[in-house]
């Protein structure tokens, strides 16, 4: 069940969300992320108080180190915003540059702020990467801003929601409730949509679906599947993103930029490599 719990979510990720957020083509990223914000908490609430009635439901017991979670929240928007606004504006590719350079970012972080120890291929991996993004400012004379900023952003997000341990679907509504006033504000300002399209308000109420659910598969594959098996899986997202910008949305893919996916590709294949290679077992003291 991991596996398929795992395979739901990449592909929910890289096929399903983008393909929703182009059909909202006419709504403003914000308008697109207040209701996303509006709906998956509309959506967490019914899935608590299912829970909740069933008796499996995780406690709700947040304490005073949990504040740290509004920080979380407004990165994870800041992320949401910037990805829908590079999806609806034909920026698909450099989305999925950044969540192919994600992993990596994740591995540097773990090196300079948990003092984690890079062995060898991981150190190669992230400097083939960096090598990669230096390649793309040459080619391009300016910083892949989308991809790097998507990149860290959310690698920051996910080193915030390890150092602060918390059940992921409580974890996922303290996040959204904290920001919900800010999007119910936003919508009471400038509603969206304006006008009594019911196609455009049930893709809208979706969002709310495709938001929270492709998560909690995500938490249920992460709790049954080894760490670098999720590692692997984790790049069937930006593939399939990079497969919708060229061949159905007909991205443009300049050789400057199949030089940088290239170098990323090398950099994945190093680290996977490190991934799938046997550790020896720990002594018993």
């Amino acid at each position: 069940m991991g596996l398929i719990y795992a395979l739901g979510a990449f592909l929910s990720w890289g096929l399903v969300v983008p393909v929703h957020f182009r059909l909202l083509d006419g709504v403003p990223a914000w308008g697109i992320l207040a209701h996303r914000i509006v709906w998956s908490s509309v959506f967490i609430v019914l899935l608590l108080t299912g829970l909740h009635l069933t008796r499996r439901g995780p406690r709700v017991s947040l304490q005073r180190r949990h504040a740290v979670l509004l920080l979380s929240a407004l990165i994870i928007a800041g992320n949401w915003s910037l990805y829908l606004w590079a999806v609806q504006n034909g920026r698909m590719l450099d989305a999925s540059l950044g969540y192919f350079i994600n992993p990596l970012v994740n591995v540097a972080l773990g090196a300079l702020v948990l003092r984690e120890t890079l062995r060898p291929l991981q150190l190669a991996a992230v400097a083939l990467a960096a090598i990669g993004v230096i390649a793309a400012v040459v080619a391009a004379g300016t910083l892949p801003w989308i991809a790097l900023s998507l990149a860290v952003s959310f690698a920051v997000y996910g080193l915030i929601r390890k150092l602060v341990p918390i059940d992921p679907i409580l974890g996922l509504g303290a996040e959204t409730f904290a920001l919900l006033p800010l999007a119910l504000v936003y919508l009471a300002v400038a509603p969206t949509p304006p006008g009594q399209d019911g196609r455009l308000w049930l893709l809208l109420m979706l969002t709310g679906v495709t938001t929270a659910v492709p998560l909690m598969w995500f938490a249920a594959a992460a709790s049954r599947l080894k760490l670098s098996t999720i590692g692997l899986l984790q790049y069937i997202a930006p593939s399939c993103l990079l497969g919708l910008s060229v061949l159905v949305y007909g991205e443009a893919l300049p050789a400057s930029r199949m030089l940088v996916f290239g170098l990323i590709w090398a950099a994945l294949a190093l680290y996977a490599v490190d991934a799938a290679r046997p550790r020896p077992a720990a002594q018993a003291p």
